[in-house]
């Protein structure tokens, strides 16, 4: 199993147009970026992507994937869904998977696709590909309904946040416990008081509440200096656990 982060920034993207801010004109006169949030799970030759954001036609170039074998979505916003859209007069009929709410959500954008929509619980494992996930709520106001993502194959355990403030259900805390890798939203510095997404104090505070093995940030808005002592991802970042960042060092 390889995951990959195709995308790590949050929806308008690193730089973020009409910003001359410090960390925008830094990616800007650096040549570097950060697209919007998408995980590709590989395993057994397929590939599986968890959301498919407005960047995806540029993300599938970029890893040579030919064809996607199935796709998770964890909830209705533009910068986690509309690169579905891509996929048009390209390949027709992929298995989604995701709840009856996100579905219906998304689906009145998405009635010009031919799809295969399948309806999946929170809390119940489904496998593909050799792969069992299993959906948990989260809590990303004003939305009805958003996921987090748990993947796992024998005895590895990776879990994705999904956008979400820190107040999770209990529930949910009990799906997420003990992962050898989280895939945290963290999308601005300790400090910063935040509605819909955490920020790094609070995913921190919360990969050492599940116990987290292993962790790194995605949802990343330029609210980040350039250089930062974040366990911050970063597009395309492929994971060898072995080679993973520890929590050791970012507690505040």
């Amino acid at each position: 199993m390889r995951i990959v982060l195709l995308g790590t920034g949050d929806s308008p993207g690193t730089p973020v147009i009409g910003c001359h801010c410090k960390t925008c004109e830094d990616a800007r006169k650096n040549g570097w970026e950060r697209k919007r949030f998408s995980v590709l799970v590989q395993n057994e030759g397929r590939n599986i992507l968890i959301d498919t954001s407005p960047d995806m036609r540029t993300q599938l170039l970029r890893m040579n994937v030919d064809r996607v074998d199935a796709v998770i979505w964890t909830h209705c916003h533009y910068d986690h869904f509309a690169g579905f859209g891509d996929f048009y007069r390209v390949q027709s009929n992929v298995n989604v998977y995701t709840s009856p709410e996100v579905h219906e959500d998304i689906g009145r954008f998405m009635f010009f696709m031919k799809y295969r929509p399948l309806e999946v619980e929170a809390y119940e494992p489904f496998k593909i590909f050799g792969l069992e996930f299993t959906l948990f709520d989260v809590t990303h106001p004003p939305l009805r309904r958003a996921h987090g993502v748990v993947i796992r194959k024998g005895g590895i355990k990776v879990v994705v946040s999904g956008d979400t403030n820190s107040n999770i259900p209990q529930r949910s805390i009990k799906e997420m416990m003990n992962p050898d890798l989280f895939i945290v939203d963290a999308i601005a510095p300790a400090g910063y008081k935040l509605k819909k997404h955490m920020n790094a104090s609070e995913a921190l505070s919360l990969a050492k509440k599940i116990k987290a093995k292993k962790v790194v940030f995605t949802h990343i808005g330029h609210f980040y200096p350039p250089k930062s002592d974040y366990p911050l991802g970063y597009d395309f970042q492929t994971f060898s656990f072995e080679e993973q960042v520890t929590l050791n060092d970012y507690w505040d």
